[in-house]
């Protein structure tokens, strides 16, 4: 987040560097953590922040790139394949509509494995970040 800085123009010398254009400055000062607060930085650069992150994508781009892939499929049939999606099943029950309700049931079905996951592989490599950190569990 930039930081504003509240030094008037005609203090500055002449090619003083600090606030940009509207007393934006491009880069926030760094200030250290103070007493009790975690240093984010520390644990932004991390090894096992970054070993978290991976984790993180190693789970959620994948899944996320199969349900863009099958509701794009889903899209296009209905589409371009009217006669395949309007094909009765049983009763009323088409195959356009079954294919819609399996949609809700992937996006419930992906939720739940998120959740799994998170819970086997991500939330203890949160705790032991928190614990190293000096941050307490809420």
């Amino acid at each position: 987040m930039p930081q504003v800085v509240h030094t008037p123009i005609t203090a500055r010398a002449p090619g003083q560097a600090g606030a940009a254009f509207g007393g934006i400055a491009s880069e926030p000062a760094a200030s250290p953590p103070g007493p009790g607060e975690p240093d984010f930085e520390a644990i932004h650069d991390s090894p096992e922040f970054a070993a978290l992150r991976r984790r993180h994508r190693r789970f959620v781009f994948p899944m996320a790139t199969v349900f863009i892939l099958w509701y794009l499929t889903y899209v296009l049939l209905a589409a371009y394949a009217r006669g395949f999606m309007s094909q009765r099943l049983f009763g009323l029950v088409t195959v356009g509509l079954a294919l819609g309700l399996l949609q809700f049931v992937s996006t419930v079905a992906i939720t739940l494995a998120y959740v799994r996951y998170a819970r086997r592989h991500l939330d203890p490599r949160v705790a032991a970040l928190r614990a190293v950190a000096g941050v307490d569990a809420k």
